[in-house]
Order: C-alpha cells, then structure tokens, then sequence
C-alpha cells in the first residue's frame, strides 16, 4: 500500500504586485491555515515518509511548516518540476518515488494538482488553497500507481 497526500498551498499574499509570481510569499492568513492543518493532520498521526514540494517561496514556507508541525525531521525534497508543472510531469515525481517511502506529501500549485487528483480518482472539484487530499494506492510500487488501484480517502480543507 502506498498512501499520497497531495496539498495546495494556502492563501498567498498579493501585497506586492511587481513580485514575481515564484517569490509571493504565503499571507499572514496563509500561514495560520498551514499551521491549523498541520495540527490537524498530527492529530491524525499523520507522518510522512518524505515531503516533496515546489520550491516556490509559498510552497517551501508550506513544506517548513507542515515539516515543523508533523515533527517531520528529514530533508524535504524541492523539484523545480513541480512550479508550473504539467500532469504528466507530476506522475513522473510520484512514480519516480523509492519504494522505501510509503507515505508521501506532495505540496504544489493548481491548475495541475486538480488535474492530478481528477486523473487519478475522478474528484472534479478544484483543489482548494490549504487543502489536503490522502490517496492510498493499492500496489507496493509507486511505479504501478494507476486510476484502477487510487482511492480518495479523504479530503481536508482549511477554513
């Protein structure tokens, strides 16, 4: 069994309008969703084998977050692939994924993260800021992750 769970970053700021869409950083309001789903998901014993995320400043500070509230105490992996990334290249991260790890948080952007979870288990609703989606897989390779063996466990959002 392998087990994803795959967040959109939360509430960006948009103070900065000549900011580069890569350094916009989260909202002050951004960073409490991050904490508030942080907690959630510790009290949920949620404990990643891995934290992959974009290495957009918005989803580093995500990652940091989410590493600091799970007690996630490993090296949290930033693919360039994963900004502005197309479906197909997303896949590739996931299946590309050692077998060792089991249970993987994928931190990233809409519109791709919405078409990866419509692919994978047909939930047509847009990924929402801050949310969280746990996928579990039935197969014992990241390689052979499909629609026919994906199931949408749950789904958690912020408020």
């Amino acid at each position: 069994m392998k087990t994803l769970y795959i967040m959109r970053h939360p509430q960006k700021s948009t103070s900065n309008v000549k900011e580069d869409n890569f350094d916009l950083k989260l909202s002050e309001h951004g960073i409490e969703q991050t904490h508030e789903m942080g907690e959630r998901l510790r009290q949920m014993n949620i404990q990643p084998d891995l934290i992959v995320a974009s290495p957009a400043n918005r989803t580093r500070t995500t990652a940091e977050i989410m590493a600091l509230e799970l007690k996630y105490n490993k090296t949290i992996m930033y693919n360039e692939v994963l900004y502005q990334a197309f479906l197909n290249e997303l896949i590739e991260t996931i299946t590309y994924t050692f077998d060792t790890v089991n249970e993987l948080l994928l931190i990233g952007h809409n519109p791709s993260l919405t078409a990866l979870v419509l692919t994978l288990v047909g939930h047509k609703d847009e990924v929402k800021p801050g949310s969280v989606l746990k996928i579990e897989f039935h197969t014992d390779s990241w390689i052979n992750i499909a629609k026919e063996n994906a199931h949408l466990i749950w789904l958690e959002e912020v408020n």
